[in-house]
């Protein structure tokens, strides 16, 4: 595939010729190059046949795909979605997978499932009141269900330690060669607060907040965007979700800027039967404050040197200086 980013005019015959090798008489239509995806390119369509209307959504490989230490390359993150599909956890179906060597190069084509994704209508649209009450519960649940499936069956999946999530977030935070004191303040807390009783490492989203769950007015319909899933801490998920910055102005409900973390464990509990240590989800929400910082980092520096010069990535970018403030906040309190 060439480096040069794909068009719709190139990416629509490739579609219509494996939806045809699929489905005979089927024909693509409305194909939409979408917005969303930080780190991959991707189009809505819909597959038109004999049998009905099918809506589905193309994935690729982009230019910062697979940049981070770790993170799943498109076609292991498909066969994950279908392990989690045969675990009963909400997912969008694989419809096919797409062979790097082929036109388009490594990706995947999975169901369009009907919902809203966007956190700052899910946090205020009168649509999502009743959905908005339970979310959270339905959260721990969800991620319990997750935290289940055997991590045996995902031998593809990086094993990463808490001690190496560290060493790997200080190395790519030094690359930058941007210090920040508050960064190395938080680095210095998290080596002197490692959890002394780790959990059975689990298979673990790794990117499971606000802006990457699908939901409807009933609740939680989908789980998106499975690019930095690995076995670890199954805590780290409950902490990540936690993180200010996925509360999109809702400050004072922490799971999500929708629910209490009573609500999200009490669902994990109870779909698990395993107690929530909150230490060790607190430790893994102070890493997740700093690891969103780095990244806001490397958001900017890619804006910076040219990369990726969309709006996107140099607004994100800004963002690294309120994870400052919110580190800030947990480690250095102001006297009441």
């Amino acid at each position: 595939m060439a480096d040069t980013p794909l068009s719709d005019a190139h990416v629509y015959p490739v579609l219509q010729a494996l939806a045809e090798q699929r489905v005979p008489g089927a024909r693509v239509e409305h194909l939409i190059r979408l917005t969303g995806g930080a780190s991959q390119p991707m189009w809505a369509f819909e597959l038109v046949s004999p049998a009905g209307v099918e809506a589905l959504v193309l994935r690729l490989t982009g230019a910062l795909s697979g940049a981070d230490e770790g993170t799943l390359g498109l076609t292991d993150e498909a066969r994950l979605l279908e392990l989690m599909a045969a675990h009963d956890v909400p997912v969008a179906g694989v419809w096919q997978v797409l062979d790097a060597h082929g036109e388009l190069g490594a990706g995947y084509i999975m169901q369009r499932i009907e919902g809203e994704t966007l956190p700052q209508r899910i946090l205020r649209d009168d649509a999502y009141r009743a959905a908005r009450q339970r979310l959270a519960r339905e959260c721990g649940q969800v991620l319990a269900a997750i935290h289940r499936v055997p991590p045996a069956d995902a031998p593809y999946l990086p094993r990463v330690s808490v001690a190496q999530w560290l060493d790997r977030q200080y190395r790519e935070y030094r690359s930058y060669r941007e210090p920040r004191p508050v960064f190395e303040l938080a680095f210095q807390w998290l080596r002197d607060h490692l959890p002394s009783d780790p959990t059975e490492p689990a298979i673990v989203h790794g990117d499971f907040r606000n802006g990457n769950l699908m939901v409807n007015r009933h609740g939680l319909r989908a789980v998106l965007d499975w690019e930095m899933a690995h076995i670890g801490d199954p805590m780290a998920d409950l902490g990540w979700l936690c993180v200010d910055s996925w509360r999109f102005g809702e400050i004072d409900r922490p799971v999500g800027g929708f629910g209490s973390r009573a609500q999200l464990f009490a669902g994990y509990e109870a779909a698990s039967g395993v107690s929530v240590c909150a230490e060790t989800v607190w430790f893994w929400e102070i890493l997740g404050c700093l690891k969103w910082g780095i990244i806001c980092q490397k958001m900017a520096r890619s804006f910076s040197d040219g990369t990726d010069r969309t709006v996107e990535r140099g607004a994100i970018g800004r963002r690294a200086s309120e994870t400052e403030i919110d580190l800030l906040a947990r480690l250095a309190p102001l006297a009441s």
